[in-house]
């Protein structure tokens, strides 16, 4: 039986946002939450190669840096194990319909379901509920063109639109609240929970499903940053480490529960954290859309912190975004000017990326690497990130009032809280930043 997890006596104001449920599902064949800590706490590598049964030209891909200019492939990513698994009957679907489906739907509509359960509360029994579904999701090619005469004919529409990731979750469990999917490129997901906890605070709606899912329909991904030479040489993302050669891509999802600390209360919810603040911007022009800006994510990591009202230095653990690409030296630049400056040299916050495990994510980078420090302060455990131990030169770590998570080590609370900051930036040029407040948590 799962242990129950309380908040404990210093509880959120009433009206404050919090988290009562997650479910996720990771590379390695990781579909719970406890797996998902067991294996970041014991520093697995989630990695493996490309999939051999989604008819993806393999041979191609692996040999596209055959062309001049472009980058080696190697056989490597973090992919999901049960993508094409799907009980369409226990949902209401046709086979037929379900086959024409995007498998992030099929993905996203089974995560949701399993954060409602993680809850206390029974997904059966919400029809006509007032709750939202906010999702994160970018296109992925999934399936033949619409434009042809196939068996999939009057399913595709439907099957391939992107907000049909949020609807199909309302539509199946017969939620009528605002419903949409979020398309920020790896900033999605984070956008997402920061669009939901606004409409929960607003009184959109009286709860809400937030999350982020991403599941390759097709390599496209691999062909884009092979003509890019960004992915890693050893199919290996190395956040912040002096060894990054870029970054490997990956799969995942993650599904929050979001109401007020009153509602969770009154319901008997465990509470995993309050979204103390959350805020996205955008890096603006100039330089190329795809460049990440160091002074925008200064601007959006100040204005979370503003927003949340917290003392930066009382945040000890910062789950970064870390491709291990030319982007992580400007990322830490942005987390020295903040979070360092507000730190003592010898004392300074840990810094990790959920990547280092299990690959780029994508549009589900952020949730993952929220439930991450979620499941940290549960367990009041800093897991290491891996390749740590070689960090980049890229900063001077002593004076920068950072330090890389490099071994798992308990996390004290401080005055019976937790606090931790998570970043996104997407490649479309939107940055997103939240900083989650953890009561400190009891067994009962």
């Amino acid at each position: 039986m799962s242990e129950r997890i309380e908040a404990a006596p210093t509880a959120a104001a009433d009206d404050a946002i919090v988290i009562a449920g997650m479910a996720v599902e990771a590379p390695g064949g990781i579909d719970t939450p406890e797996d998902f800590f067991d294996a970041l706490a014991a520093g697995a590598d989630l990695i493996g190669p490309m999939p051999r049964d989604r008819d993806w030209p393999i041979d191609q891909v692996l040999a596209l840096d055959d062309i001049a200019g472009w980058g080696a492939v190697p056989d490597a990513g973090g992919f999901l194990d049960g993508a094409a698994e799907f009980d369409p009957q226990f949902f209401g679907l046709s086979p037929r319909e379900a086959a024409a489906m995007d498998p992030q739907q099929r993905v996203a509509m089974r995560v949701a379901w399993r954060a409602v359960e993680n809850t206390g509360i029974n997904p059966a029994a919400l029809d006509g509920a007032e709750v939202g579904v906010f999702f994160g999701a970018s296109a992925m090619e999934y399936g033949p063109r619409a434009a042809a005469v196939n068996e999939y004919s009057g399913h595709r529409i439907a099957g391939t639109a992107l907000g049909s990731v949020s609807g199909r979750i309302s539509h199946a469990l017969g939620l009528t609240g605002p419903s949409m999917t979020v398309d920020t490129a790896c900033a999605s997901s984070l956008t997402a929970i920061h669009q939901a906890a606004a409409a929960v605070r607003s009184g959109e709606c009286d709860w809400a499903i937030a999350g982020g899912v991403c599941v390759m329909g097709s390599p496209g991904a691999f062909f884009e940053f092979s003509r890019n030479n960004a992915l890693a040489a050893d199919g290996r993302c190395r956040s912040y480490s002096a060894g990054a050669t870029g970054t490997v891509w990956g799969e995942g999802a993650g599904a929050v529960i979001i109401e007020t600390a009153a509602a969770a209360r009154a319901a008997g919810h465990r509470i995993y954290g309050v979204i103390a603040g959350s805020r996205v911007n955008h890096n603006g022009g100039g330089g190329p859309i795809v460049v990440p800006s160091a002074q925008a994510q200064r601007r959006v990591i100040e204005a979370t912190i503003g927003a949340a009202g917290i003392d930066p230095a009382s945040v000890d653990l910062i789950e970064g975004h870390g491709t291990g690409t030319l982007g992580d030296p400007m990322e830490l630049s942005a987390l020295a000017d903040t979070y360092g400056a507000a730190r003592s040299p010898q004392h300074p916050a840990a810094v990790g990326s959920v990547k280092s495990n299990a690959g780029h994510a994508q549009a589900a980078s952020g949730v993952l690497g929220l439930i991450k420090v979620l499941l940290c302060g549960r367990h009041a455990t800093i897991v290491a990130s891996r390749f740590s131990d070689d960090p980049t030169d890229e900063i001077d770590w002593p004076t920068s009032g950072l330090r890389l998570a490099t071994a798992t080590e308990p996390w004290p609370a401080r005055d019976g809280r937790r606090a931790a900051a998570v970043s996104s930036f997407g490649v479309s040029g939107t940055n997103a930043h939240l900083i989650v407040d953890m009561p400190e948590a009891v067994s009962v």
